[in-house]
């Protein structure tokens, strides 16, 4: 079946990396960046005093904004086309290269962007947004941009820090990409010893046969262990370059900063913590009651994705596809439409292979068009992430219409439209299943809820233990396995076997390895439990919902969490929101014990 899963299409853009046409497409983007800065150099785009707005200021604001939002959607496009080649194949030297040249050519562009939020702090918005109807377009951006710029070093120091990263925590999370995908486990099968690509061997936790996933778990675990020099030296580094910045720019913690980037408040977070941690309980009925289907006393780690039977409903990607679409289509024509482009035009790289990284993501490629990455199986999760992703995809395509600026979403609400479309596909699943099937798919569903809110909370926790203890000095490999497994029992508790926790899984998460990027678990149990909330007020009131629905889409990066959610009258800042939200879960919870009794 492997043989017959898609590989994206990238060809819309350039033949190839080799080709002429993309080393044109390279250098005009360098060229664009090149213009800008001459652009900033002539109007002394960097000023930190401040600065009354004149006719003259507007002018000049103006004519940078829009130069601005065009290099960087020329700049994005090409960032996602070598992409596209280092994330399916990261022993390809010539995309490895070229991204690290990209890299050292868009060094440029983020130095302009400090010196762009510095201009914009040094300015008195209210009056350049009461004089220009450009700047009221972007109020979000440059109300932010102000409170930003409070919070960054000296010019110098800023720019030091931005050329500084490409050799500091940029290049340790590149180590991490590239070794990562790289690794080679030994395992048997089949009564072979087998080399298999760590995605594999981690896809095979889904095994039926609890002996192949036991070996599978403790073959990764032995590789993990063998890399964890060199993962364990590229978290420190990370970690201790972003507590170094954050302190120098004035935020009390990470956090705080990445609240910042996320648009939410601390409120916010409290209240949604407290909710998933009253829900624990929950969560462990629910491995409890898959531990007795299983026919085990209690769970281990590589039972956490084990299918319920070994005769499951097996679903090809050509089924897929087509249940997708056609579920899609009961919401909108829209989103119908969407998906059948994406199948059809070759969006989706679907095949797990040697050197392609782990997991799933869609990233943005140009207009309305997106690029999806997943490692399909044949079974209703593999559906689920399908649908998940390409409602990442559908978000991109309400985008369209906005600028590069406008349409910069924080992780919190990226989430959104691929929880509603995961949501939407899981409930036509349910509806049209037998009791069996029923169990399966609630099953599928609640793995993901239990990964999202238990597992998160957990990886929440290490990262906060982590930054603290980064404060005095490196942590080792073994302090790292400590703090994590320590995470994992406060989370799961009971709910599995204390001796399984996978004291690696620091190792395993690339969204630890963002420098840029700091507390990224946080944002999907936002996303999940707002997609839950935004679901309940679609099924309330479908036709009222839809339109009111795409323009929140399109406007996620021209407000903060709480005013958006406000247009459904959701109160993120309450506890009460995120309780309801986690009562769909516990419905589901409550629905998969009943049917395995």
């Amino acid at each position: 079946m492997t043989d017959k899963l898609p590989h994206w299409n990238m060809s819309v853009l350039y033949s190839g990396l080799e080709s002429e046409e993309f080393e044109q497409g390279f250098n005009q983007a360098s060229e664009a960046i090149d213009e800008l800065v001459r652009l900033f150099d002539k109007h002394h785009i960097s000023a930190w005093e401040e600065k009354a707005v004149t006719g003259e200021t507007v002018k000049i604001f103006e004519e940078i904004i829009s130069l601005y939002n065009k290099v960087i959607r020329e700049v994005r496009t090409l960032e996602s086309y070598i992409y596209s080649f280092v994330s399916t194949d990261s022993r390809n030297d010539l995309a490895q290269a070229k991204e690290s040249e990209f890299d050292r050519r868009n060094l440029n562009l983020q130095l302009l962007r400090n010196r762009f939020l510095a201009w914009i702090g040094s300015l008195d918005v209210d009056t350049l947004l009461d004089r220009s109807e450009t700047a009221r377009g972007h109020a979000f951006f440059i109300q932010k941009a102000k409170r930003q710029a409070a919070h960054m070093m000296a010019p110098a120091e800023e720019a030091l820090a931005a050329e500084l990263n490409l050799s500091g925590g940029a290049a340790w999370a590149k180590l991490h990409g590239n070794f990562s995908s790289q690794l080679s486990v030994s395992i048997e099968m089949d009564g072979t010893i087998q080399e298999l690509p760590m995605s594999a061997i981690r896809n095979l936790a889904s095994n039926p046969d609890r002996e192949v996933r036991r070996r599978a778990y403790e073959a990764e675990i032995s590789a993990w262990e063998a890399a964890a020099v060199p993962l364990a030296a590229s978290m420190n580094g990370i970690k201790g370059q972003v507590n170094t910045l954050a302190e120098k720019r004035g935020w009390e913690t990470p956090l705080d900063a990445a609240l910042f980037d996320n648009h939410i408040d601390r409120q916010t977070l409290d209240a949604m913590m407290e909710a998933a941690r009253e829900s624990f309980p929950d969560f462990r009925r629910y491995l409890k009651a898959k531990a007795k289907v299983l026919d085990l006393p209690v769970l281990s780690w590589y039972d956490l994705f084990a299918p319920l039977s070994d005769n499951e409903k097996v679903w090809s990607f050509e089924q897929a596809t087509r249940f997708i679409i056609d579920q899609f289509g009961a919401f909108s024509s829209s989103l119908s439409g969407l998906a059948e482009r994406a199948f059809s035009e070759g969006w989706v790289d679907a095949e797990p292979r040697a050197g392609k990284r782990d997991g799933a993501f869609c990233m943005w490629l140009q207009k309305d068009e997106s690029r999806i990455l997943s490692n399909f199986k044949p079974a209703f999760g593999g559906v689920s992430t399908l649908a998940h992703e390409l409602g990442h995809a559908f978000h991109n395509l309400n985008l369209t219409d906005r600028t590069m600026l406008q349409r910069v979403t924080p992780m919190t609400l990226a989430e959104t439209a691929s929880i509603f479309c995961q949501t939407i596909v899981r409930h036509a699943a349910l509806e049209k299943a037998d009791a069996k099937e029923q169990l399966s798919i609630l099953e599928a569903d609640l793995q993901d809820a239990c990964q999202v809110v238990v597992d998160i909370t957990s990886r929440f926790i290490f990262e906060q233990n982590l930054f603290l203890k980064r404060r005095g000095r490196e942590l080792s490999a073994g302090e790292l396995c400590n703090l994590m497994v320590e995470a994992q029992k406060e989370t799961y508790g009971d709910g599995l076997d204390p001796d399984s926790y996978h004291a690696y899984m620091w190792a395993v998460k690339p969204h630890y390895y963002s420098p840029g990027r700091s507390f990224y678990n946080f944002p999907y149990m936002f996303g999940l439990l707002f997609g839950l909330g935004l679901y309940a007020r679609y099924k309330k009131d479908p036709d009222g919902f839809r339109g009111m629905y795409t323009d929140l889409l399109s406007s996620t990066g021209m407000f903060d969490a709480a005013e958006l959610a406000g247009r459904f009258e959701i109160d993120v800042h309450s506890t009460s929101f995120w309780r309801l939200s986690l009562d769909v879960v516990r419905d589901d919870i409550n629905r998969f014990e009943n049917l395995t009794k």
